[in-house]
Order: structure tokens, then sequence, then C-alpha cells
């Protein structure tokens, strides 16, 4: 088993609760929900918008590095700090920023565990007013593509899926997976043509991996619950889920809580897949 576990990349309640005022930290808030921050944030956290701040309005990808770090500076975000992601519905657009972190070479990133919604279950400390921030020069150090994957590279990874040598997981809903719903049912039809799933992929659901309470479930759990569905850690493995949030979630229990190594997130997801000409699909 591969146990090269970079275990520090989980925080408590307790421990951001202890550093709220230490300069070296920095605590960012990403929801799906964008109205949420301003009703109340952990004291000292700016946001971050996924859609708006993130990606690029004029092209279907992620802002370049000069954009990140332009975008980091302005959030008063260094280099040398230690950025702690939290969100809501259990941290997934939080797990997704923290992929980009990682992406963009931005390696002391920890989510919350948890979430929000354990730190209001608490009852600790919010406020209302974004703090002041004073900005900062920050140099993108590198960009790891190792953890990203394109249309191009799940074609070549269906064979060594076909053949047992890897895996990918589709991290939607049951009913997203066999072909039955295009999306899910809260959310506008969010542009795929047609419906159901890449060939061999195995489906275990994003939420699979986390409690009531927002937490992730133990190691031992994780590790079982992908075990069952046929997913090695000796064998490189594609997340994929509708627009990359969900599978970024799946990407970080499989890659940073339990140290998989070769995990690659494919963020064209089913809006690419289910559009593009000519690639196999299969419904069921």
């Amino acid at each position: 088993m591969h146990d090269h576990l970079r275990r520090d990349v989980l925080v408590s309640t307790d421990w951001v609760n202890d550093h709220l005022d230490d300069p070296t930290v920095r605590l960012v808030e990403v929801d799906e929900d964008v109205l949420l921050y301003a009703q109340g944030h952990i004291p000292g956290a700016v946001t971050l918008d996924w859609l708006t701040e993130l990606q690029r309005p004029d092209v279907r990808d992620f802002v370049d590095a000069d954009g990140f770090a332009k975008l980091m500076g302005a959030k008063g975000i260094g280099v040398d700090h230690t950025v702690i992601l939290y969100g809501d519905k259990s941290n997934w657009w939080a797990a997704y920023a923290y992929w980009f972190f990682r992406y963009n070479g931005h390696d002391d990133v920890r989510l919350m565990d948890g979430g929000r919604q354990k730190w209001i279950a608490e009852g600790r400390a919010l406020e209302a007013t974004a703090p002041a921030v004073t900005p900062v020069k920050y140099r993108v150090p590198y960009r790891d593509a190792s953890i990203r994957a394109f249309a191009g590279d799940v074609l070549q990874h269906l064979l060594a899926v076909k053949d047992g040598r890897g895996s990918l997981v589709d991290v939607r809903s049951p009913q997203e997976f066999s072909g039955e719903k295009l999306h899910m049912p809260e959310y506008p039809q969010e542009g795929a043509q047609r419906g159901g799933h890449i060939p061999g992929a195995a489906n275990v659901p994003w939420a699979m991996a986390v409690r009531s309470d927002g937490t992730f479930r133990s190691r031992d759990e994780l590790r079982d619950l992908y075990a069952e569905a046929g997913v090695r850690p000796d064998a490189p493995v594609i997340t994929y889920c509708r627009i990359a949030e969900r599978s970024s979630h799946t990407w970080f229990v499989l890659h940073e809580l339990l140290g998989y190594p070769d995990v690659r997130n494919y963020d064209g997801s089913w809006t690419e897949w289910g559009n593009m000409v000519g690639v196999p699909i299969e419904r069921g």
C-alpha cells in the first residue's frame, strides 16, 4: 500500500480557531452559493469565486499562471503562506480550489475538515465584513501537469481501463452515470448532448467519502470504498464528474488523503465528453 501520505492536508476547526491571528496563515472561503460569505464567514477569511475568478470568461479553461499570481496577490496571499480552504457542500468547491492551488504549485494548502457547516454547527465566531487586505507579490513556482487530464489523455487511458491496468472514477449520481439524467436534478440543464458515462468507469458518488457533518470518513473506510469499486493505488486513476468540482473532491481523497500516487482530475468532465463528436459512451 502506498502510504506516503501528506498528513497535513486536513486541519480541524479547532486548529483554524487557534490560528485565526497567525500571520503565516490565510483563510479562504470557496462556496457554491456565493452569497453565503457575506452572511457570515470565519474571521479574517477572504472569498474566492470559482466561476468568475478561477475560470477564464473567453475560453473554457482556468486562468493562466499569470492570472493566478495576480489573483493571489490581490487577495493578500503570498507563496509562503499556509492557505486553508473551506466552503459549503462538504467542501466540494473548496476541494476544486485546492486542486487548482496544487496545479499552480502552491504546496502548503489544506482543507478545513467539515467545512463551513461544521464551523457553524459548533457555534464558532463569524463576521460579515470582508477583511482589509494588503496586496502582495505572488509568483507561480511551477504548474503540476501531472494532476490534470485532458480529453486526449482520457482516450489514451481507456485501453488501460479495459485491460485492468487503470481506473476511471465517475463521481456523479447513479442517475447521471446511467444516462437517465444529463445533470443534477436541482441544477440547470447544463450542456451535455448525450447522457451516460465513459466506458469502463466505476461509479462512486463523491459524497460517499464524507459523513453527515461534512468531515471525511476514516482512511480505512475510504480505502475500502474505492477498493470495492476496483480502484487500486498501484494503477493510474482519472476522476471526472460534470464540470470537475465533485471530481476534485474525489481526487483529493485518492491523491491527498490515501496517497495514491497517480491520480488526475479530468476537468473537461461530462460537459466536454458528452458533447464531443465520436467518443465512446456507455449507458445503463
